[in-house]
């Protein structure tokens, strides 16, 4: 364990840890100047002053957030918005979001909040440390993406590697020449690797990589994808989740059976989407506690969860995901009356070896969505086996269609969403 004094304490415990950490982050934002964008959005629901949150019920007093409301406010006062505690002086690090909503988010992040992150991803990295060699195959650009795991990795005494600006026939080269024992990237880009090494005669199992980390699409925690890269790699593979403007929340522990969500770090609740009411299976919020230079509290993720019941084997008490990140609310597909979503198909895709890579188009017909499953296979009499086991796994028949190998893009980050007028 990272932190055994905080990944272990009672429930009473730690919502005692989390309240001293909830009340200095409102010390912050009510303190001169302050954090305008909070203070107005709970001015709004009535709160004028931390004097006013001496309860949990207070803090459910103050409203669900969501990226819309950052987005709007960035609109309005460019370029960063008023989500800033400080003043701007203060803040030493800016990164943005993907864009996927349409408008990227910058974020701005002082020292502190910096060595924040770097804490966070240090229950990510747990287990590895000084005789570790670390292999960063990441940009680094403006999306934050694995930047604080590499700060991390510095700070937990690794050897850290970049290696950015590099090819992937470069990057295997160098991480056989310098002997990385870890792999940290998206999932996606570790079966490229892998696809990679195949084209060139390297088997990666030689290779002394022992230990895969994969965030930025939820890839790894879906059996049939983790099972292909381990199988590949030689490798255990763990599954961590972030978001540029929350952190790095959630981390696999050595029982892989879930996501524990840093509780230590942040605050996590599970609403109905719909309602807003406490839920097992539905929308994960969460409030970070250790980011004062631009917080984020009761943030509607749009990611869909479920909370585990029984505790977990490795003897943390953090709050656990089952299966990870089930999938984005925002992503799902109603086909003829059934939910899909492409992190469902993706695992059923996944389990066929032969399939080498795929794309799930979407497409209307007449007032009906449907969808079609593009596949890369060598062999077409494979297209009936993968679209039987859609059938099974789905309770719906998908069309799956073969496509040259080749065709479509390599290591997607998300399925791509092809609407036909």
């Amino acid at each position: 364990m990272y932190d055994r004094s905080l990944e272990t304490l009672d429930a009473a415990r730690l919502r005692e840890h989390q309240w001293r950490r909830l009340r200095a982050l409102l010390d912050d934002i009510y303190a001169a100047p302050g954090n305008a964008f909070w203070r107005a959005a709970w001015a709004r629901a009535g709160v004028s002053g931390p004097g006013d949150l001496k309860t949990w019920d207070d803090f459910q007093r103050l409203p669900l957030s969501r990226k819309s409301d950052v987005v709007e406010d960035q609109v309005a006062h460019p370029p960063f918005g008023t989500n800033l505690t400080y003043p701007l002086e203060r803040y030493v690090r800016v990164h943005q979001t993907s864009g996927t909503s349409g408008h990227p988010l910058f974020w701005l992040d002082t020292e502190e909040s910096w060595d924040w992150w770097a804490r966070c991803w240090g229950f990510v990295l747990a287990g590895l440390g000084p005789a570790d060699r670390i292999f960063f195959p990441f940009s680094f650009g403006l999306f934050v993406g694995f930047w604080a795991g590499f700060e991390s990795s510095r700070a937990l005494g690794a050897l850290t590697i970049p290696g950015g600006g590099q090819d992937s026939p470069t990057r295997l080269a160098a991480m056989e020449r310098l002997g990385a024992t870890a792999l940290v990237c998206t999932p996606s880009y570790a079966l490229h690797l892998l696809e990679v090494a195949r084209e060139r005669g390297i088997d990666p199992r030689t290779l002394p990589v022992r230990v895969t980390v994969h965030a930025g699409e939820p890839g790894a925690g879906i059996p049939a994808v983790r099972a292909r890269i381990e199988e590949g790699w030689g490798a255990r593979a763990f599954d961590h989740a972030g978001m540029t403007e929350m952190g790095a929340y959630g981390y696999e522990c050595a029982e892989q059976a879930g996501l524990h969500v840093n509780e230590s770090e942040f605050i996590a609740e599970v609403i109905d989407p719909a309602t807003g009411a406490p839920a097992r299976d539905g929308e994960l919020v969460l409030t970070n506690l250790g980011r004062m230079g631009s917080p984020v509290v009761r943030y509607r993720t749009s990611d869909r969860v479920r909370l585990a019941e029984a505790p977990c084997g490795c003897g943390r008490t953090f709050r656990r995901l089952e299966g990870g990140i089930l999938g984005r609310l925002d992503d799902m597909l109603i086909v003829r009356g059934v939910n899909v979503f492409p992190t469902a198909i993706e695992g059923i895709v996944r389990r066929f070896v032969d399939v080498d890579e795929f794309q799930i188009e979407v497409f209307r017909a007449g007032e009906l969505e449907e969808i079609r499953i593009l596949v890369e296979l060598e062999d077409a009499a494979g297209v009936p086996r993968v679209q039987e086991a859609l059938r099974v796994g789905l309770g719906i028949r998908l069309e799956v269609a073969r496509v040259p190998l080749r065709s479509l893009p390599r290591y997607e980050l998300k399925a791509r969403r092809v609407v036909r007028k």
